[in-house]
């Protein structure tokens, strides 16, 4: 196999109105049982998610807090990707009015108060980042995001992001879905990242997650690759200019080296010879 792994947002992607159905519960099983995981790569507070999505354990590790948390269903160990919010910040946004809730790292709010965040965030002189995801605004010490959740999340399993399909709907999901190998969106995502996909579902939510896992246990993607050139390598052209790409981890080739540039096969008259050949 060449994708071991499904990485998948939560709300507005696995989720409608922050639940799973029931048929998409039933393509993740799918999913699993043809030897592939899953992995949940969400902006959502660990807590919150355990309480809208109890079948967590399906997961095999779950990147929370847009990056800032990586926990382990089944053993129920958490390990903070990301130091905790600081206490002057707090102070600071509850002095101006802003609601907001604490995670293990992220502190979230919602639009329109990015703007308070903001300033608060300049005024203290901190180094967080802010990020959104339809209308919430996220808040993280400066260089967490989702990407770095699922790499520290595939660094545990050993796997690489070469092994990954990604997919989401929102801000927050487009350096996610680009370490991805192969990053979709689904039907319902915003416009900028259905732009920068290498795939779009036909369906929306997590009949979009479905249609995918379709594809994925169905062949592997196999019959998509001739639209995921992203991570081609071009060889060269045919005389009409169009590219001749190798798939990774699909094609193969085979290099044969001279004598006169390795000296390991003997030069003879009629042309190069070798009893075993370069590869015996």
């Amino acid at each position: 196999m060449r994708y071991l792994v499904l990485a998948s947002d939560y709300d507005g992607t696995l989720a409608t109105d922050g639940r799973v159905e029931a048929s998409t519960l039933g393509a993740i099983d799918r999913l699993l049982d043809s030897g592939r995981k899953l992995l949940l790569v969400t902006g959502r507070e660990l807590d919150d998610l355990k309480k809208v999505f109890p079948e967590l354990d399906r997961c095999q590790l779950v990147v929370a807090e847009n990056g800032g948390l990586l926990y382990n269903p089944k053993s129920q160990q958490e390990r903070s990707l990301a130091e905790p919010p600081n206490p002057l910040f707090l102070e600071e946004l509850t002095r101006r009015g802003v609601p907001f809730s604490v995670g293990r790292g992220v502190v979230a709010t919602w639009e329109p108060h990015q703007t308070e965040v903001l300033d608060a965030i300049q005024q203290l002189g901190l180094e967080l980042q802010v990020s959104f995801n339809k209308g919430a605004v996220m808040v993280l010490p400066s260089g967490i995001n989702k990407q770095t959740g699922l790499c520290a999340a595939l660094e545990e399993l050993g796997l690489s992001v070469h092994n990954v399909v990604g997919i989401g709907d929102a801000e927050n999901d487009h350096a996610f879905l680009s370490a991805c190998e192969c990053g979709v969106a689904v039907a319902n995502a915003l416009p900028s990242l259905k732009d920068r996909a290498d795939l779009v579902t036909i369906n929306d939510h997590g009949a979009g997650v479905s249609e995918l896992i379709q594809h994925i246990v169905e062949d592997d993607l196999a019959s998509l690759d001739a639209v995921l050139k992203r991570h081609h390598v071009i060889l060269g052209t045919k005389p009409n200019e169009e590219p001749i790409y190798i798939q990774l981890q699909r094609d193969s080739l085979l290099f044969a080296l001279l004598s006169r540039i390795c000296g390991l096969i003997p030069v003879q008259e009629d042309g190069p010879t070798c009893d075993k050949g370069l590869f015996p």
